[in-house]
């Protein structure tokens, strides 16, 4: 299920294979939780090289509902993307008020943010959820703390993570669908340690560590995945969830992790943040009303290649809707070839230098 085929010094490149193909890893999946891309089709998001993304189970089971997926063949077909599909399972609408009402022993009670109605979410059910969709991997229900969690909350939200992890894996699976465990833990290093080596110990195809990109921090985010990646099998692929900005993504590929999902560039696209090979600039800022260099010389996609700074930050300070969709295009296309360049790095000795490099650009 996952081949490891290059190592430089701690970074690897491999290949995870799924039910829709092969995966090459290191790789950032772009963010579909309700099917769809925000400003970009599946087919844009396929040319830009995107090998698979992230949907989010439970939100889909609640609208269009399990029915209407179902009658379309399965949610590869609705929302027609033939590559890999990954669902979360419903953890991090825990921290979204709209969402969470409370957890008990067996599961968690949410709030429809469509209807207003309650509804009582189970390791069980949400296996079951994602069997229907036919997702190539399904994500473990986990109990996500909030940052900055009281320490009592963090301690008994790992202990009902870990008894979901064991009632998830006793759901039978089906034919070509991947398990993966998420740890949790909040910013307590010993209880770090102690999830991703329980999680670890079970029979998951791969360990997501979970519960991060709320807040935390880059010096905290390095600190949890220093004491978590080395714990997880070199066999098993090891996902950051939530994590997408660059600089945080090259570090962590530095230190042993394969895949990763985030709204970060689509949210920093619609508030003008944009990735550069010159670091992030803000394309609303006066320097570049009369600009009329490409967004970024060294990108191929269609806003470099089509469109100057000067009308790009003209659209920014006229809010036109086709600024945001035009920022989408590059800052995503920019994120999946950062992918790309990672792994030839590794695959040619040369990591260290290229991290270097990638991480000197968005220094403060």
């Amino acid at each position: 299920m996952f081949t490891l085929e290059a190592e430089d010094g701690t970074a690897r490149a491999g290949v995870l294979h799924t039910s829709h193909g092969k995966v090459e890893t290191p790789f950032f999946m772009p963010i579909a939780t309700k099917g769809a891309f925000k400003h970009l089709t599946a087919g844009e998001v396929e040319s830009f090289g995107a090998q698979a993304v992230m949907c989010n189970a439970f939100v889909l089971s609640l609208k269009p509902g399990l029915e209407t997926i179902s009658a379309h063949g399965g949610l590869h077909k609705f929302m027609k993307w033939n590559h890999a599909v990954f669902t979360d399972s419903g953890g991090f609408q825990m921290i979204l008020p709209s969402f969470f009402i409370k957890t008990t022993e067996e599961g968690i009670w949410f709030k429809n943010p469509f209807d207003g109605t309650k509804l009582f979410a189970t390791p069980e059910s949400v296996a079951g959820i994602q069997q229907v969709l036919g997702s190539d991997v399904a994500m473990m229900l986990d109990c996500q703390p909030p940052f900055g969690s009281a320490p009592e909350t963090v301690v008994d939200y790992v202990k009902k993570t870990h008894a979901w992890a064991e009632r998830f894996l006793k759901v039978p699976a089906v034919d070509g669908q991947l398990k993966f465990g998420i740890s949790q833990g909040g910013c307590d290093l010993d209880l770090r340690k102690k999830s991703t080596s329980f999680i670890n110990s079970l029979p998951f195809d791969g360990v997501a560590i979970g519960g991060l990109g709320i807040g935390e921090g880059s010096q905290m985010l390095k600190d949890v995945l220093e004491v978590s990646v080395p714990l997880v099998d070199k066999s098993k692929p090891r996902y950051v969830m939530g994590v997408g900005s660059p600089v945080d993504m090259v570090n962590a590929i530095g230190q042993g992790v394969d895949v990763f999902d985030s709204c970060y560039p689509t949210k920093n696209a619609r508030h003008n943040e944009l990735f550069t090979s010159e670091g992030t600039i803000d394309i609303s800022k006066q320097q570049f009303h009369a600009d009329l260099k490409p967004l970024d010389e060294e990108c191929d996609c269609h806003t470099c290649a089509t469109y100057t700074r000067s009308y790009l930050h003209h659209l920014a300070r006229t809010k036109e809707v086709m600024s945001e969709r035009l920022n989408t295009i590059h800052n995503v296309h920019f994120v999946l070839q950062l992918m790309r360049d990672t792994r030839v790095a590794i695959r040619e000795g040369r990591f260290a230098q290229f991290k270097q490099e990638q991480v000197a650009l968005y220094a403060d």
